[in-house]
């Protein structure tokens, strides 16, 4: 799926040719009344000169009723990326209204009826566009979102294996390269606090540790798993596995939990058992909220994108960033990035 076609000129060309943002060009061809007629008329003839023609799905956008783009989430505000999802959100609604369009949550919950209410509205021509935050799609009584006619677009999720054009952050790569870095200081024993087995994010995540692992000579039985639960439960991992470590008699020295969520819970409730952070153990979460920063130790964590990734899957659905959006080519790729903080250390001898 592709702001343009892809065999001609893109509208970044327009816009490089008008000497205007392509934000400008965009909100030019989706509501005229925003640009001034001097500009209007710089990008008119910079699409005449090169040719530029939107593709039938930007076309569709821009006449249709609607300019209203709903959210569908995994659940609730709270479902485990709690620290996620806000911020998320607030780029993908930025980047919407920068270009005329409305975002609307829809669902909090994803029982039966919400999954109707969310196919009724991509069905019923009440939005023009999906985003999803979600590993799997709305389906009841024999439709799916996937069949809707309607863009859609993934988020955080990879679900171009059917069919939908996806933006996600490097959690392999990224989980790999934190855990080179524990082991470079030392570690060699780790405990992972999984996600739901099975879930994307945690075999990316889970796979990229291991990786690391084993490129370093260290057997499997290194990395012990706790957790497993849904994403919701992300403060009961933590809990639990606290329980976990201190029942071990080798201990891991180092904690890789894959939401901050989860790394909070653990850290506070080692530290009430009695274990000093990081000196009996390091921590290194995944997400990178804010709240990290101001965590007892302060929390290292693996930063994803948000703000470029928000921007892009709302530009990538309303046509408007030029970029290949074709599912079948894989995801979009945007890479997070390791902030260390007191939480990470080397072993202590």
């Amino acid at each position: 799926m592709s702001g343009d076609d892809n065999s001609g000129p893109l509208m970044a060309d327009v816009a490089r040719l008008a000497g205007v943002a392509i934000s400008t060009v965009s909100r030019a061809l989706a509501n005229p009344g925003r640009v001034n007629e001097k500009t209007r008329a710089k990008i008119d003839a910079a699409a005449k000169q090169l040719g530029y023609t939107p593709n039938a799905m930007a076309r569709g956008l821009r006449v249709g009723k609607s300019n209203v783009v709903m959210i569908v989430l995994p659940g609730s505000l709270y479902y485990g990326t709690s620290q996620v999802i806000p911020q998320v959100l607030e780029n993908i609604n930025r980047a919407l209204m920068q270009n005329g369009y409305n975002l609307m949550i829809a669902n909090l919950d994803r029982d039966e009826k919400s999954e109707r209410h969310i196919l009724d509205l991509a069905f019923g021509g009440t939005v023009c566009g999906a985003i999803v935050l979600s590993s799997t799609l709305p389906e009841d009584g024999g439709r799916s979102l996937a069949d809707a006619p309607i863009p859609v677009v993934a988020l955080l999720q990879d679900l171009s294996n059917v069919g939908i054009p996806s933006v996600v952050t490097n959690d392999r790569e990224a989980v790999r390269e934190a855990t080179a870095d524990l082991i470079a200081l030392g570690h060699r024993r780790f405990l992972y606090l999984a996600g739901p087995y099975g879930n994307y994010h945690d075999v990316e995540r889970y796979a990229g540790a291991l990786e690391a692992v084993l490129a370093a000579g260290l057997p499997e039985e290194a990395i012990l798993r706790s957790g497993g639960l849904d994403y919701r439960h992300s403060f009961q991992i933590g809990v639990e596995a606290a329980d976990f470590f201190a029942r071990q008699r080798d201990k891991p020295t180092a904690v890789i939990a894959t939401s901050d969520d989860m790394a909070i819970s653990f850290m506070s409730s080692a530290q009430e058992k009695g274990y000093r952070i990081p000196d009996d153990v390091s921590i290194v979460s995944f997400d990178g909220s804010p709240v990290c920063a101001y965590c007892s130790p302060t929390l290292s964590a693996i930063q994803q994108p948000m703000e470029e990734m928000g921007e892009r899957a709302a530009l990538m659905l309303i046509g408007y960033d030029g970029a290949v959006c074709d599912a079948t080519q894989g995801p979009i790729v945007i890479s997070s990035k390791l902030v260390k903080r007191k939480s990470m250390a080397g072993v202590a001898r």
